[in-house]
């Protein structure tokens, strides 16, 4: 079917030269360029994906943007979080309709906008900013893709603790997300999904011993590299440039009980040998010691 624009749709615009201009269609508004003026009226009510002009004749291809496209192009004040990345997040904090969700660090709204998309209908997407003035961009930001419900925005600083509780997943994209884990395993259901984006190894480390310390489990550490390759069917290679490092992710489970083979590797691992200890058997041999095993059963 194809897919008609409507007053207060966003579209991309993109020229022969690849450069995009992000929008949303409003009544009586203009688009100009130094390539010439295209009327938002010629567009409303027409179909997408298709080649308009300009009055100077210059050509653009009108499309509906994708997730992808509003992340790249929303504007923006601070670092955003790559699409290749929150794609993964929402897949990792098992986002779906009905979820409710919790995100600190709004920022421009990259994130928010691809958890809403994720959790609507019927779920729901809190997002807490310490600066009063990135989360009004934030706001502005998802009005533009038509996105208002579904949101409840809390300029707050996350020491104060959640508002909420009992929440499905909660991600942080803060300076020092291990100074938090307290008042995330307030917020979080037991079971629940648990996520955050740092941009250098200290910080891993630093996060990694406050999750082992406050017990949580299922704990791993990620990294996302994108390689582009040159579309050109007689000599298709990488592109020269890749979108390499742009944090590391972190993910970890709430549960309660006796969490020990579930947590941090060594005490997984100390777990297992006094579970050995209690059954009387022997431990199971290491690397090293299977090999030598091996050897001397010829193989």
């Amino acid at each position: 079917m194809t897919r008609v624009a409507q007053a207060g749709d966003p579209v991309l615009f993109v020229g022969p030269d690849r450069k995009v201009k992000l929008l949303r269609l409003q009544p009586g508004k203009r688009w100009e360029t130094h390539h010439g003026i295209i009327l938002h009226d010629d567009l409303i009510g027409q179909p997408l994906g298709r080649v308009v002009y300009t009055h100077k004749g210059y050509p653009y291809l009108v499309l509906e943007p994708s997730t992808a496209d509003f992340i790249q192009y929303l504007k923006r004040r601070t670092q955003i979080i790559f699409p290749k990345d929150a794609a993964y997040i929402v897949q990792r904090l098992n986002l779906h309709a009905g979820v409710r969700v919790i995100e600190a660090g709004t920022g421009s709204g990259g994130l928010t906008l691809a958890f809403a998309r994720a959790v609507l209908p019927g779920g729901h997407v809190y997002t807490y900013e310490e600066r009063a003035e990135h989360q009004a961009l934030a706001r502005r930001n998802l009005q533009m893709v038509g996105i208002e419900e579904g949101i409840t925005w809390h300029v707050q600083d996350i020491a104060e603790g959640f508002r909420e509780e009992g929440v499905d997943a909660l991600f942080l994209d803060v300076r020092t997300p291990w100074a938090y884990l307290e008042q995330v395993q307030q917020a979080l259901r037991p079971g629940g999904f648990f996520g955050a984006l740092v941009p250098t190894t200290n910080q891993v480390s630093q996060l990694l011993e406050g999750l082992y310390a406050q017990g949580f489990v299922l704990v791993t550490v990620e990294e996302l590299l994108l390689r582009a390759y040159k579309p050109v069917a007689a000599r298709l290679r990488p592109e020269d440039r890749m979108v390499a490092h742009t944090g590391y992710l972190i993910f970890a489970r709430i549960a309660v009980g006796e969490i020990g083979p579930w947590a941090a590797p060594h005490l997984r691992k100390v777990a297992q040998r006094r579970q050995a200890e209690e059954e009387g058997t022997p431990p199971r041999p290491r690397g090293g010691e299977r090999d030598d095993e091996r050897a001397q059963k010829g193989g």
